[in-house]
């Protein structure tokens, strides 16, 4: 899929959306992808995890898909059958990523660590760092959107569908004509 036709599908489900808010990381934006909205069409969701993992090498011999929920359940679950291979999520009973449900790896299990939208990284590398407690070896990440602006990091190759270039600012440097709209917080970790 080309960028043009990965941006189609978000813009026809009404997932690009403009305003103010504040992000899951605390940073406020001027733009907001909900994933959510994008992959309640389960063959629009199919289609983009099936690009995605297109673009993964094979020679990753992925195992598993672990992903963070909430946001990465979905995208995680539909990437697994992309590769077919189990899909998993981490929850965060206590605060801290972890590995329920029954869920569990065997030692040295090849990971692909799975994300809707990446912004600063952090849940990412929180999720990592579970998966490796849990026995999981994290040899790749992904996610649908890329909107770190190249800030997000990782120790292991990252392939993101797509990559978008979105202002995101601190809540102490919002430029005025965003701090003039009222903020919402539109994401899964919403108060």
């Amino acid at each position: 899929m080309t960028d043009d036709e990965i941006l189609s599908e978000f813009r026809a489900a009404e997932a690009l959306l403009e305003g103010h808010f504040i992000l899951s990381s605390g940073r406020h934006s001027p733009r907001y992808l909900q994933c959510a909205r994008v992959l309640m069409d389960a063959r629009r969701a199919a289609r983009l995890c099936e690009a995605l993992a297109a673009t993964i090498p094979a020679d990753l011999a992925i195992a598993a898909v672990v992903s963070p929920a909430m946001g990465g359940v979905i995208v995680g679950h539909e990437m697994g059958r992309a590769l077919n291979v189990p899909a998993m999520f981490l929850e965060r009973p206590t605060g801290t990523f972890e590995l329920r449900r029954g869920f569990r790896l065997e030692p040295g299990t090849r990971v692909l660590m799975m994300e809707d939208v990446v912004t600063t990284g952090l849940s990412s590398r929180e999720a990592t760092a579970a998966i490796a407690v849990a026995g999981g070896e994290v040899v790749a990440a992904a996610a649908l959107v890329d909107r770190s602006n190249g800030a997000a990091r990782f120790d292991v190759p990252f392939y993101p569908l797509i990559r978008l270039d979105v202002p995101s600012y601190e809540a102490d440097a919002v430029p005025p004509e965003l701090a003039a709209i009222p903020a919402i917080k539109p994401g899964s970790r919403a108060a």
